[in-house]
């Protein structure tokens, strides 16, 4: 277990705040004319997603999560678990569907995530940056339809429900942001 001063303060930092593992967002030191110093914390729960503050004195200690962060490969489901497996020593690790959460609907097989571990126990899976998933399904357009926005809806292989512009196909493969659920572009 080691311990961090308010010195050794700095972004991306994991600690253990409130008996949960925590990332440093942002700090500022300040070291008023009179009195101790001290150091304004925000953080981010990791598990919960909640963003804290706090205030430490100068002779405040916090202790460090022993989280990892490790490259896996999705490779299937049962009824309670999704499993994913490191491909350098083909070792598999269970998730189960509530620890992944919303982040569902974006997984899909022989694609790579990055899955969390607090003391080797997995406690988040995040999906990559944007993928490509074919559409399956899309909404069918109403002739008398005139709105301006130029879309429709698109159910993707995962189920996932996605906004597309007109132009897009049944079958086609697009592009889409994990991060806000909105089509990118077609995939190349």
């Amino acid at each position: 277990m080691v311990l961090y001063n308010i010195n050794e303060f700095r972004t991306g930092l994991k600690i253990i705040q409130n008996r949960e593992p925590c990332v440093i967002i942002s700090h500022e030191s300040i070291k008023p004319g009179k009195g101790q110093a001290f150091s304004r914390v925000r953080f981010r729960q990791i598990i919960s997603g909640k963003i804290l503050e706090k205030t430490f004195k100068s002779g405040d200690f916090l202790e460090s999560a022993n989280i990892m962060e490790i490259r896996l490969v999705y490779v299937y489901h049962d009824n309670e678990f999704w499993y994913f497996m490191d491909e350098k020593n083909f070792e598999e690790i269970a998730v189960a569907a509530k620890i992944i959460g919303t982040n569902i609907k974006w997984i899909t097989t022989q694609l790579h995530y990055i899955v969390t571990l607090w003391n080797k126990v997995p406690i988040l899976v995040t999906p990559p940056d944007s993928i490509e998933l074919k559409i399956i399904k899309i909404t069918p357009i109403k002739k008398n339809s005139t709105g301006s926005s130029g879309i429709k809806l698109a159910t993707v292989s995962t189920g996932a429900i996605v906004k597309v512009p007109f132009f897009i196909q049944l079958g086609e493969l697009i592009k889409i942001n994990t991060r806000s659920g909105i089509y990118i572009s077609r995939a190349k």
